[in-house]
């Protein structure tokens, strides 16, 4: 390991640690529905989607109820993703004409994305349309994190309260940690990403011939979307089969800085919300 290599690791590192305690304090003040400086202006979004929703911020939910709306909304989720994979070929945004995804892989695929694993038994430039990766597999990366920094709140407040019948509110945690932590640093880093190189755009794969005369397909997408949450939420399931290792993912040695800390960024932080 060359000094270079050695200041890497350093910086890295020191990112992490003094990034924790502000965004351990990010978390812990988005749990609460008080935003963090800067992101008042989506308190009105928040009530929005109370109301369309018909939820009820202040209901204090039991560990049952608690338990219950966030299994619901996981498996529901997951079926919807299972119905936009097995239907993609007949759907809009399939550039490539993909194939309908194969039922056990559809399966695998839409479990793992719920439970925050993102097993990839496939290779996304290959087997997902835009389509399937915008709109089944990128909201599970916001939501699967959401879910599992709720269920920490719930843990948290179930541990440390001593009078209070309730553990919280899933909705209102769901609702409130994607809308003032997960968006709003994604939505920054994947601005980044773009400018560095990331792929994120809905034109048709290129067909290229290279210099031996042989034709090569390069894949494109809206790629830098879901590669900040993917890193960000701490999920797997890369835009295309080689995750972080493909150029079109992490195109510079910035990128992979940046990628590397914020996977690691959020868990670090959950341990001082904690």
């Amino acid at each position: 390991m060359t000094a270079t290599d050695l200041l890497y690791v350093v910086l890295i590192l020191a990112a992490i640690v003094l990034g924790t305690p502000l965004f351990g304090s990010w978390i812990t003040r988005s749990l609460s529905g008080t935003p963090p400086a800067g992101l008042g202006w989506l308190k009105p979004i928040e009530r929005a989607i109370y109301r369309v929703a018909g939820i009820d911020p202040e209901v204090d939910m039991g560990w049952k109820r608690y338990a219950f709306d966030l299994t619901a909304f996981t498996v529901v989720g997951g079926l919807v993703t299972l119905a936009i994979e097995l239907a993609q070929a007949r759907l809009p945004l399939n550039p490539a004409a993909i194939a309908a995804v194969p039922l056990g892989i559809a399966v695998n695929t839409a479990v793992s994305f719920i439970t925050n694993t993102n097993w990839q038994a496939y290779s996304g430039e290959a087997s997902m349309s835009y389509l399937t990766q915008m709109v089944g597999l990128a909201p599970h990366n916001f939501m699967s994190a959401a879910t599992g920094i709720a269920a920490m709140a719930a843990v948290a407040r179930g541990l440390s309260r001593k009078l209070a019948s309730g553990v919280g509110n899933f909705w209102a945690d769901l609702v409130r940690v994607t809308l003032y932590l997960l968006l709003p640093i994604s939505f920054l880093l994947a601005v980044i990403l773009v400018a560095q190189g990331s792929v994120m755009s809905f034109k048709p794969y290129v067909h290229a011939t290279t210099l031996e005369g042989a034709e090569q397909v390069i894949p494109l997408g809206p790629a830098a979307s879901q590669i900040a949450i993917k890193q960000l939420g701490t999920n797997g399931g890369g835009f295309f089969g080689q995750n972080s290792a493909h150029p079109f993912e992490n195109p510079t040695p910035l990128t992979n800085a940046l990628e590397l800390i914020a996977i690691l960024l959020l868990p670090a932080a959950c341990v001082y919300s904690y």
